[in-house]
């Protein structure tokens, strides 16, 4: 699709099919169907989404309850993720969200509706946990300069230290050390690359694992 008005006829014929009369054009609206005595459709046609053309299909919201967007559907890398983040906020806002493929398919991915969200009790869970974990406020209620600070960096950090302090030492005792009670598992998972094991159950810090100290220096904080 390389113009508005390729994606006219293929949704036209969608709700022509569904027995609307349908015309473009129409006031301010790209396209308008009407079947008996039903509220109007209204769909307002981008070849992609838009902070535009939300704020376009917003404002027809004053006309109808029936109001759809119309683009060609997403293609590429971040395609999947773009379309579903977009379908939710169709949804947030009460609209109603129609897909055109390049051979001209039609899909429709939601119709107008109220906004009826159900709460995710076991991401909430994550949430406030983390909050309990994570020592300080070292992300100033956003992205510091070096990268988001997390519980578990924090928890790196602590291991990485005793380390640096007191060399290759027992995963138990780093724990015991440093109140990381998962020392020994973090160490081994080595996620950063910040460790090596020496032997069984020992570890020691790596170059990157200094210099993972020097640059997080001041975004964490250890237990009193």
């Amino acid at each position: 699709m390389n113009r508005e008005q390729d994606l006219y006829p293929p949704i036209k014929t969608l709700l022509e099919r569904q027995g609307y009369t349908v015309k473009g054009e129409i006031g301010a609206a790209d396209i308008v169907a009407v079947r008996d005595s039903e509220e109007p459709v209204i769909v307002e046609l981008k070849l992609r989404f838009s902070l535009a053309l939300f704020h376009q299909a917003i404002t027809r919201l004053k006309v109808t309850d029936q109001v759809y967007i119309g683009v060609s559907k997403p293609t590429g890398r971040t395609a999947r993720r773009a379309l579903k983040d977009n379908i939710a906020l169709c949804r947030r806002l009460g609209l109603g969200l129609i897909t055109v493929r390049a051979d001209g398919a039609v899909e429709v991915q939601c119709d107008p509706g109220p906004y009826a969200p159900r709460k995710n009790k076991a991401k909430a869970a994550r949430l406030l946990r983390e909050f309990d974990r994570l020592e300080g406020d070292p992300n100033a209620g956003g992205a510091t300069r070096h990268g988001i600070v997390t519980a578990y960096r924090q928890d790196a950090l602590r291991c990485a230290a005793h380390l640096a302090e007191q060399g290759a030492t027992k995963g138990a005792e780093v724990a015991k050390a440093t109140g990381v009670s998962e020392a020994t598992r973090l160490m081994r998972d080595n996620h950063y690359g910040w460790f090596d094991k020496v032997e069984k159950g020992v570890y020691c810090l790596t170059e990157a694992g200094q210099e993972g100290l020097k640059h997080w220096a001041y975004s964490w904080e250890q237990p009193e």
